[in-house]
């Protein structure tokens, strides 16, 4: 009996067609500018009073409600937060069009395509002359939309040097963080009259260094990863095994491997230049080493279970469905606080001026909590178990919605907004992490896009949820928070159990002796090749063989390889 079923495996571009140098300039200017773009919505809290000291919406309130430019009046209050959400929404939504974008036609193309959407939202913002639509609405959307663009194209670049990949995901992250400082900037420099329409037209510099950048510096198609070039380098060898087979010559010997093989491995090496090379040779290439070192570096033993699967597979499975709903919840609830942080405390604390003191601090600590915990996210993350970092990023966030729920409390309100700009970097670092441990860069855009879109959904209760606070419990926040911490502790909860279910599955595999070998998915555990057959197969041929140590060090460490010997849906 014959398998005839074949996943062709997606073209890859390695990060050794590219010069280190080149690389290194790569991550600094992306950071540069991903500082200044990718998340400049989510400062809204800072931009807030400068919209209603310039009278923004104040057309909606009464002659007998707030004084105009001084405090938002009720009608105001839900405008400005609905500017707010619908931008929100529309970050999340844009991920999966930006995604597909990436996939298809590569970072640079997705890169320019943010710019012109951040450079037209500024122009509208900027615009003196009356928008026949909602030029603040439509503005600020459009620069959401572009900042999502943006981090999208640059996320793969966490693969142009491999071990520090981590680190510069989470760079990245802390960039996307820092970048909501802007409006900060924006409302100190307002304070010394310049006029919003002066900041929008000198902000639309940034927006043309990205441009500049994509044309002339960023890659033409995203770095894969490691597993994702072992793979296609197996698959080289393989086929040229085959044709060797087909041409009568001999393959048995290790040095008369195709030349073309050789260059790829050789090239492989080059990119892991910081890895000790010869101490993952001496310690995993022979068969009769000790379990023991095979346990002591599997921390990411889950890495890879579902990268040889097409996107529609991968997002049927659980680990996709699972993440989504958890990231629904948690998306909601960062952008809720984030829009309503001084009107909850104005009711908790029973002071508005505590309240705009706590505000103000939040808006420092924003931008500020990225910069802090971006050493200690990629460090984590590059040595944590995927159960662990799940367990945090759930323990984390049911502590942070405790103590939002603590009334007449000013230090809990500190320790409340100290851990969330703490967390939220950690959370977005986390989301992107394991989206590319589990699933892959060959269909990152569309499955990490598409896991943000399924997110946004949860943003559409947001408006419903403040009408709901401020006039069903008279702007008492305790029932709408206490439901979203409830909800997303049981959502982590069943994601981390699940993980850690999967996690316990490959373990009970090393006790019982069960041979870890790569894999396709869910094709059944053991030999894996191109086309399986019963009778004779160049793959058959393959591991039967001697290869590089390089290779056979990356999937027995299963962490490096693009394989894992968990089918996906076990």
């Amino acid at each position: 009996m014959a398998y005839n079923r074949r996943w062709k495996r997606p073209s890859v571009f390695g990060a050794y067609e590219t010069s280190r140098n080149r690389r290194i300039v790569q991550v600094i200017i992306s950071i540069i500018y991903c500082s200044m773009s990718t998340g400049i919505i989510f400062g809204y809290a800072a931009l807030k009073p400068i919209l209603i000291n310039e009278g923004v919406y104040s057309y909606l309130c009464t002659e007998d409600e707030a004084v105009p430019g001084m405090r938002a009046c009720y009608k105001q209050e839900l405008r400005l937060n609905f500017m707010f959400t619908v931008s929100a929404m529309a970050s999340n939504l844009f991920a999966l069009p930006s995604g597909s974008i990436l996939d298809h036609y590569g970072p640079r193309f997705t890169g320019g395509v943010g710019a012109i959407l951040i450079s037209m939202g500024s122009l509208l913002f900027a615009s003196a002359s009356h928008f026949p639509y909602d030029r603040h609405l439509f503005g600020y959307t459009l620069m959401a939309m572009g900042g999502v663009s943006v981090f999208t194209s640059c996320l793969h670049l966490s693969n142009a040097f491999p071990n520090h990949s981590g680190l510069i995901l989470a760079i990245l992250t802390g960039a996307f963080d820092l970048s909501s400082a802007l409006f900060l900037v924006f409302r100190s420099v307002h304070s010394t009259r310049a006029s919003l329409k002066f900041l929008f037209l000198l902000y639309l510099a940034v927006p043309g260094l990205i441009l500049v950048a994509q044309v002339f510096l960023m890659p033409p198609r995203p770095y894969s990863t490691i597993g994702e070039l072992i793979g296609h380098t197996q698959d080289i060898l393989a086929e040229e095994m085959e044709n060797e087979r087909a041409n009568a010559v001999s393959a048995l010997d290790p040095d008369q491997q195709p030349s073309t093989y050789h260059d790829t491995v050789d090239k492989l090496k080059a990119v892991l230049e910081d890895y000790d090379y010869d101490h993952i040779k001496d310690t995993w290439m022979f068969p009769s080493v000790k379990e023991t070192n095979w346990r002591q570096n599997t921390s990411n033993q889950l890495w890879g279970i579902l990268h040889t699967l097409p996107a529609s597979e991968q997002i049927s499975s659980w680990w996709f469905i699972l993440l989504a709903v958890f990231a629904m919840g948690q998306f909601l609830r960062i952008n809720y606080l984030i829009s309503t942080l001084r009107v909850q405390y104005e009711y908790l604390l029973s002071s508005p001026t505590l309240a705009r003191s706590l505000n103000q601090l939040f808006d420092c600590l924003l931008p500020l909590g990225g910069i802090v915990t971006t050493p200690f996210i990629g460090l984590f993350l590059d040595y944590a178990t995927l159960p662990s970092m799940l367990l945090l990023l759930v323990g984390a966030t049911t502590i942070i919605g405790i103590t939002g729920c603590i009334p007449n409390n000013l230090t809990m309100g500190y320790i409340n907004i100290i851990l969330f700009t703490l967390y939220r970097p950690y959370f977005y670092t986390a989301i992107s992490d394991y989206a590319a441990k589990i699933f892959g860069f060959q269909t990152f855009g569309k499955v990490y896009g598409l896991i943000i879109f399924a997110a946004s959904i949860g943003s559409f209760l947001q408006t419903p949820l403040e009408m709901i606070t401020l006039r069903k419990f008279n702007g008492d926040p305790l029932p709408v928070n206490v439901l979203l911490t409830a909800g997303t502790f049981f959502a982590g909860g069943v994601l981390t159990l699940f993980v850690w279910h999967k996690s316990k599955l490959f373990h009970s595999c090393l006790d019982h002796n069960v041979d870890i070998e790569p894999n396709y998915g869910d094709l059944p555990m053991g030999r894996s090749s191109v086309a399986i057959e019963d009778d004779y197969t160049a793959a058959e041929e393959y591991y039967a063989r001697p290869t590089d140590p390089l290779l056979f060090s990356f999937d027995k460490m299963g962490h490096a390889s693009s394989y894992n010997s968990i089918p996906h849906d076990a």
